[in-house]
């Protein structure tokens, strides 16, 4: 072994002059070597270069941008905090497409920054707006928010952009495709020209490349990659492929969720409903399972994702809203319900696991009328799957590619049933779409009705109709009593409308 190989096995965050107690602070987490593209990012971030920064999902782009960014601004207690020009104001501000990374990459960037004395706000749709306003006059150092909400706080002059030094867009290309690349270009007109610019992303679509270029000063650009490790997806992900009937999709997952070795698992549908039902479906057959969707409260959102985390429930189901914003280490396999829209798609998707060195399983099912698309994905990124094998839920080579000891029935036995699902995570009141106190605010990722490709402001007025009138448009499971309470006001309306009409009807009699 030569000294070089020697170095390179032993370098550490320390190596590249992070601070000691960010050293520290990851050491605990049992973080010491950094990944390629940290490891290439670091010494040019670190310099307050402009960087745009590609590297496949799960191969930790959030340490390449977090480390500098909580390394470069100045806190309250440190040399230099009081002359600031306003101290307590942001000095960087990292930009996530969703609610769920935004969260994820707050939660990072506390973890690294524990041991010191940086503030971070979290500021995204959803919520309440109160909460985070109080946050921001507090002071902060560091700001993570969805695009729609930050736009809307600056209006309303709670976000002081004015002193921001670092600006961080992360997941670009998911921007592009939820339609944000406007208020993205928005927010960016409204910090100071000089400053550092960094954006990373696990692919880079040409309006992504067009507009950094506009917004950046000579950017280095970075693409990162294991050199043992030269594929489109990560080689540390089993990705098996089979063309599945639609009735026969729900008995197949239920076998292989009892494959051996399987752990935290996301299953991802192409729509809400199908969801709901799928996570339905299989807390029935005693699996402690979860749905999570744009159509969802953020409170159950989130309620979910703590779940998920905390071990309460095992099974993840998920529409795409959720394919940025998990970041956790050991989800084992991942399962495509249906075939992806494209390529793109199912990087982000089977990205899901197979994080940080560790292993994952990816399953995908191809409908029969999906197969040329499957095609199509299959030739981007060279899967050398053409043609998915006819597979059923009794087929042996299902049972032997994925580890399914055999007899595996569609049920989990009883003695098997042992986490606490969903009901072991509070579910909260945040306030925002779902509260009355803040009926008609936010929407999908910053609090503006109508904001991006969804419009989920239409999806909380077609769910307030549903539900007779009732502002509680997040919760289906009231519609019926809403239903009944809009019916009474109804015949109470009516009855009023008649009096009404009585009292003009006899008014002439009395002036006469």
């Amino acid at each position: 072994m030569t000294e070089t190989d020697t170095e390179e096995k032993t370098l550490t965050f320390a190596d590249f002059d992070v601070r000691s107690e960010i050293v520290e602070a990851l050491s605990e987490k049992g973080i010491t070597t950094p990944f390629p593209i940290q490891a290439e990012t670091l010494p040019i971030a670190l310099g307050g270069n402009d960087i745009i920064g590609q590297a496949k999902t799960g191969t930790g782009k959030t340490l390449g941008f977090g480390i500098p960014a909580l390394q470069r601004v100045t806190a309250p207690g440190e040399d230099g905090y009081d002359q600031l020009a306003e101290p307590g104001a942001p000095q960087a501000l990292i930009v996530a497409p969703t609610r769920e990374l935004a969260v994820q990459v707050a939660g990072d960037l506390t973890t690294a920054g524990s041991k010191l004395g940086v503030r971070i706000a979290t500021i995204y749709g959803g919520r309440d707006y109160e909460p985070q306003i109080k946050t921001l006059n507090a002071g902060v150092e560091i700001v993570v928010g969805t695009p729609g909400r930050l736009i809307d706080l600056h209006r309303q002059k709670h976000l002081n952009l004015k002193n921001v030094k670092i600006v961080v867009l992360d997941e670009a290309d998911e921007m592009l495709d939820l339609g944000f690349l406007p208020d993205v270009e928005k927010l960016l007109s409204y910090v100071p020209e000089v400053r550092q610019t960094m954006l990373f992303s696990a692919t880079m679509p040409g309006p992504v490349v067009s507009m950094a270029r506009r917004f950046m000063s000579k950017p280095t650009h970075i693409s990162a990659a294991d050199p043992l490790d030269e594929g489109v997806t990560k080689k540390d992900i089993r990705q098996v492929v089979y063309r599945a009937h639609q009735l026969d999709k729900d008995e197949m997952i239920a076998r292989i969720l009892q494959a051996e070795g399987r752990g935290r698992t996301i299953i991802f549908t192409r729509t809400k409903r199908q969801a709901d039902k799928l996570a339905d479906e299989l807390k029935s057959r005693g699996f402690a399972a979860g749905a999570i969707h744009g159509d969802l409260g953020q409170g159950a959102r989130e309620q979910a994702l703590r779940a998920f985390r905390n071990d309460k429930v095992d099974v993840l189901v998920a529409t795409d809203v959720a394919a940025r914003g998990i970041d956790v280490t050991d989800v084992t396999h991942v399962i495509n319900f249906v075939c992806p829209e494209d390529e793109s798609t199912y990087l982000h998707r089977i990205g899901r696991t197979g994080r940080a060195g560790q292993k994952g399983t990816a399953v995908t099912f191809v409908d029969w009328e999906d197969v040329p698309r499957w095609s199509l994905i299959n030739k981007a990124i060279g899967l050398d799957v053409p043609e998915p094998v006819e597979t059923y839920s009794s087929s042996p080579h299902l049972f032997e590619d994925l580890d399914i000891p055999k007899g595996t029935k569609g049920r989990l036995p009883r003695h098997k049933r042992s986490k606490a699902g969903l009901e072991g995570e509070e579910l909260e009141d945040l306030g925002g779409p779902g509260s009355r106190k803040s009926e008609g605010r936010g929407d999908r990722n910053g609090g503006r009705s109508g904001s991006g490709r969804n419009g989920s402001g239409r999806n909380r007025s077609r769910n307030r109709r549903r539900s007779g009138g009732s502002s509680e448009g997040d919760k289906p499971e009231n519609s019926q009593n809403s239903g009944e309470k809009g019916e009474s006001q109804e015949k109470s309306n009516s009855q009023r409308r008649r009096r009404r009409r009585r009292k003009k009807v006899t008014k002439p009699d009395e002036s006469s």
